[in-house]
């Protein structure tokens, strides 16, 4: 078995040399584009770095979760950009693991692993948003399997993907997270159309995703028809379990970004400690989400579920992150909106500005704030649920 200190110094050795030679095409600016994301995702598989706790069958190293969580926060710590399936790898990967048959395994896993076919996620829909529970995206049985109608949104990566996990409705007569299924659903399909959404960084990362009768075989729900929301309940406790920690040292580096900032900047007194006092608040609550993340990281090696901390984690380092780049912003003033090309010493506010931006979508993706203080009132605390909410 391989001992994870000796597998982290074999693996920090090959990042620092790896990352240097992707850096010389794509600089740490580029790290979220898909070329430079695309390109790690090889190295990675070249390296057999990618995987790790996956059975051997399937192309993994049958390492231990705890390797695991190490080696995200050792990239994290490098900089490294995310692998450009991330999101299957995250989400659908430990899923397909758990649930997936033998043929569903065989065919999907070593795409996900190469990044040779991405996958997107289709939860969130026009009507509901968040409320996973009032899905209305229909399918209905058919001669080789399903037809599936409706509406996605909010689809990241949909327009690069070729595959895509949904949650659809199979029974029309169900309410609720009752009838729902985990459909996988070939992009490429007739009656799929992707409609990119526009952001405020100019960037479309975001999608709508419309299904109009759209063909999906037999042997392409995950789990059994019906069981969808409990398959979609599991794959968010991997989502907000292992894979955060390098949410939480990206936190922590951006907090450290500010402080230096803040050093810098030109402040009246008075100012001065207002803007001081904030920065500690801030440092605290990152010594929070740190203790908070390292207690979910024990529940997830021991084999259990994150549960209500993974709301509470979601919760904390969202609003967090918010807090942080809207003080980066502020100590810039003006120069904030200065483009790419601005000079010191302003270098560098056009990157500002689109992590902001960013943060202010943090509270809604993967379940707004609303929602998780909904699942820590109701789970954690006893609060009656709210009245709109179905049985």
């Amino acid at each position: 078995m391989i001992r994870t200190e000796h597998f982290l110094e074999d693996a920090e050795s090959w990042l620092r040399t790896a990352l240097a030679q992707l850096r010389r095409q794509y600089p740490v600016t580029d790290s979220h584009t898909q070329e430079c994301r695309q390109a790690w995702n090889r190295m990675l598989c070249e390296a057999d770095l990618i995987a790790l706790t996956w059975p051997r069958e399937y192309g993994g190293r049958e390492l231990s979760t705890a390797t695991l969580i190490a080696f995200h926060e050792l990239c994290a710590r490098l900089h490294a950009p995310q692998p450009i399936n991330s999101i299957a790898h995250a989400i659908l990967a430990p899923t397909l693991l758990r649930f997936g048959t033998p043929a569903q395994k065989a065919q999907f896993l070593p795409g996900i692993r190469q990044g040779s076919e991405i996958w997107c996620q289709g939860y969130s829909e026009p009507q509901t948003g968040s409320d996973l529970s009032s899905v209305r995206t229909r399918a209905k049985p058919d001669v080789a399997g399903w037809r599936v109608s409706g509406r996605k949104i909010w689809t990241t990566q949909a327009h690069l993907a070729k595959w895509c996990f949904a949650l659809v409705r199979t029974d029309p007569d169900s309410q609720a997270h009752r009838g729902l299924s985990f459909m996988l659903i070939d992009m490429q399909a007739e009656g799929v159309r992707v409609e990119p959404i526009r952001q405020m960084t100019g960037e479309a990362d975001y999608n709508e995703v419309l299904f109009d009768a759209t063909p999906v075989p037999e042997g392409r729900i995950l789990g059994e028809a019906g069981e969808g929301w409990r398959i979609a309940m599991a794959a968010a406790e991997y989502e907000r379990g292992i894979y955060f920690m390098p949410r939480v040292v990206q936190l922590e580096d951006e907090l450290r970004q500010l402080t230096g900032a803040l050093a810098q900047a030109s402040l009246a007194q008075a100012e001065l400690a207002v803007q001081e006092h904030r920065v500690r608040e801030l440092a605290d609550m990152c010594q929070v989400i740190r203790w908070r993340v390292d207690r979910v990281l024990r529940q997830v090696a021991a084999g259990h579920t994150p549960g209500i901390d993974g709301a509470m984690l979601k919760l904390l380092w969202s609003e967090t992150r918010q807090r942080i780049w809207e003080q980066r912003v502020e100590l810039l003033g003006e120069a904030a909106i200065l483009g790419p090309q601005a000079d010191a010493p302003y270098a560098g506010a056009a990157s500002v500005l689109r992590e902001f931006l960013w943060s202010r979508a943090e509270t809604i993706v993967a379940g707004t704030s609303e929602i998780q203080r909904n699942i820590v009132g109701e789970r954690l605390l006893g609060l009656p649920k709210d009245r709109g909410q179905h049985a």
